[in-house]
């Protein structure tokens, strides 16, 4: 019953979403041509959004209940748990899957809609409406992928004595945080494509759109930082290899629509502030929608094989690049009927901000397209029967071309003032960063032998930290605007991880050891000394751990137990690695099997490299994010308190003219 409950509320909100459809569809048409009746019907798109929201939401707690109870007359609880399974596993089970996380999807997207109804009141009423029909008709779209093609809550006519259970990889307390993340961060997208869509139609490319979908646009930023560094930091620690970003085509998948969604954020906000880059936010809204798509496409298609992909049939592919075809090609042929009527906005020179912007847009784009054809070409060629392996050798050297002088112009930036400027008046501030990224060139190079990349990246990323904090001097710092610091907050994270990975790819240290019970290794600083191995067992595991006592620099022992670990449901082997963090780097432990054709006393291989400065590529990810929260809240007060001083004003000229009016009377 509790299954079918949660089919009939989708089927509901999937009705509801058409009739959202329609209804904004008419107001956008007639709003203002004095058609009441169309007009009264038109009233009723914002509450069939809020009902759709709680409707798909129900929907969704539903199927979170049937994997918690593990009801195995439901085929995707079969697939996807086990009875024995702890309980946050079984709860991330709901949408570690194909068809749970679609509904996910949906869910926040539909949510998100509800919000956007209730509270947002900055647009032009007609352009709300063709915002939240443009919103309809995505999750239209999506509904009836669901239920046409990957229904979530399909009944068993037999159900089995027990489940299968979650892959083991994936039975990890990161994987229960980090795909929701990265869903509202995706889903947030479309709410910024719905608004270019909407604003499009209705022609008002104007800073009052900017200022209304600005903070939409940066909550998906910040939701998808947070998801990136997540799934970044659960694939070093959870799979085993040691490396943080190794440019799979799901992780490309995430990271194409966070180049473009920053790109928009920046267009965003020259427009909100300045009214100018009008074309440029709305191509961007399109451009960041269609990179989640894609990434919703690669992932689902069942043309890659990852440990991020969802094994589907190929059909379900073809359904979802329809929609890809229909949303994108839809929208694109929109703008470029409508392109002639957004007017360009104000001009800037190319010494100001807004040129310092337009520049970064170009690189973030140019990085974009790079990482968009290394990720698709290997698909193309293995259609030809080729096959062809694009991994670092192509995306560093490649994407360096424009992520150096990116770096370089987002540090001058910020310095710059809006419209029109030179650089001649920063040129002390020029000096000091110009001077700091040479000397840590020198200072690196005399400090050992360090590839190109890794020390252009350790330079920039000091002269980086140091422009970062320009924005502030001379300023009273209780003064300075939450956005302000959240933008210092944001390029400084920039800086720190650009730190973490250069300094990672420079100087880590790696061994591959075999070691019998009483034996060390030296790696790095680091004093490795195997104590023993021991049977252990967990709730759906058995698992051979190894007791590790590791020193820095004889300092004093800190004790670390990687496992080998056999799961039964499904049966798989995984490796769970243990870590030694300090503030300049992690000791990165993973065990391996008994060493072959050892004699005596037995020896087991153990991997372990020391990463210096490797954990502040994930607390830059963090700052990046906290930078996003303070530029967020600091926008929406601001708005807050710019209506309150616009209520006033007006009610002071209401008042003054009920006193003259008061006064002519008599």
């Amino acid at each position: 019953m509790i299954a079918e409950l949660g089919l009939a509320a989708l089927w509901l909100a999937a009705a509801l979403a058409g009739l959202q459809l329609v209804c904004g569809a008419l107001a956008t048409r007639v709003m203002g041509h004095g058609d009441g009746a169309t007009t009264e019907l038109a009233l009723v798109t914002r509450p069939v959004a809020i009902l759709q929201g709680g409707l798909v939401a129900f929907s969704f707690a539903m199927l979170v209940w049937v994997f918690v109870i593990t009801d195995l007359s439901v085929k995707l609880v079969v697939a996807n748990s086990h009875a024995m399974k702890p309980l946050v596993f079984k709860i991330a089970g709901a949408w570690g899957n194909h068809e749970g996380s679609m509904l996910l999807w949906v869910t926040v997207m539909a949510l998100a809609g509800a919000l956007i109804a209730a509270i947002e009141r900055r647009l032009p009423e007609r352009t709300m409406q063709a915002t939240l029909a443009a919103q309809g008709f995505v999750a239209l779209g999506f509904y009836a992928f669901l239920l046409l093609s990957s229904n979530p809550f399909e009944r068993l006519p037999l159900p089995p004595a027990e489940g299968m259970g979650l892959n083991p990889l994936l039975q990890d307390i990161g994987m229960a945080f980090h795909p929701p993340t990265l869903y509202v961060g995706y889903v947030g997208l479309s709410v910024a494509f719905s608004f270019a869509v909407g604003a499009l139609l209705t022609r008002q490319v104007t800073p009052d759109f900017a200022r209304a979908m600005r903070p939409w646009l940066l909550g998906a930023w910040v939701f998808l930082t947070l998801g990136i560094t997540a799934g970044s930091y659960w694939a070093y620690y959870e799979l085993g290899w040691g490396g943080w970003w190794f440019w799979d085509p799901v992780e490309n998948a995430a990271l194409m629509p966070w180049l473009a969604a920053t790109a928009l954020l920046h267009s965003a906000g020259v427009l909100a502030a300045r009214d100018a880059l009008r074309a440029w936010t709305i191509m961007l809204g399109v451009v960041a929608f269609s990179m989640s798509m894609v990434g919703t496409f690669l992932v689902r298609s069942g043309i890659l094989t990852s440990v991020h992909a969802f094994a589907v049939d190929p059909r379900r592919g073809s359904f979802i690049l329809a929609l890809l075809a229909i949303y994108i090609g839809g929208a694109l042929l929109l703008f470029a009927l409508r392109a002639g009527t957004v007017s360009e906005g104000q001009r800037f020179a190319i010494a100001s901000r807004e040129g310092a912007l337009v520049v970064n847009n170009v690189m973030l784009s140019a990085v974009l397209a790079i990482v968009l054809l290394g990720t698709l070409y290997p698909l193309l060629t293995e259609a030809f029967d080729v096959r062809v392996s694009v991994g670092p050798p192509y995306f560093n050297p490649v994407g360096a071309v424009f992520v150096v002088p990116m770096l370089l112009v987002m540090a001058v930036g910020p310095l710059l003032r809006w419209r029109r400027d030179s650089l001649g008046r920063i040129s002390r501030e020029l000096a000091l960063v110009g001077a700091l990224i040479l000397a840590a060139l020198v200072l690196v190079s005399i400090l050992g032998e360090v590839e190109l990349l890794p020390l252009l990246g350790l330079a920039l990323a000091t002269g980086l930290a140091v422009a970062s904090l320009l924005p502030l001097r001379g300023r009273a710092l209780r003064r300075v605007p939450l956005a302000t610091w959240g933008m210092v907050a944001a390029h400084l994270g920039i800086a720190v991880a650009l730190f973490g990975m250069a300094s990672d790819s420079a100087f880590t240290r790696e061994r591959l050891v075999a070691l019998a019970p009483g034996q060390d290794a030296q790696v790095g600083p680091w004093r490795v000394t195997l104590e023993r191995i021991d049977p252990v067992a967990g709730p759906n595991w058995t698992a051979l751990q190894a007791t590790l006592r590791a020193s820095y620099n004889d300092g004093p022992p800190t004790a670390l137990a990687p496992q080998a670990r056999s799961f039964w449901a499904p049966a798989q082997q995984t490796s769970e690695t243990a870590l030694a963090t300090r503030w300049n780097g992690q000791l990165y432990a993973a065990m391996g099997g008994e060493a072959p054709g050892a004699t005596g006393s037995p020896r087991w291989q153990l991997r372990l490299w020391w990463k210096p400065f490797v954990i502040w590529i994930w607390l830059g990810g963090l700052m990046v994010a906290m930078g996003g929260v303070m530029a967020l809240v600091g926008r929406v007060l601001a708005d807050v308190k710019r209506r309150s001083v616009t209520r006033r004003a007006a009610s002071r000229r209401a008042d003054r003219a009920e006193v003259l009016a008061a006064g002519a009377n008599e």
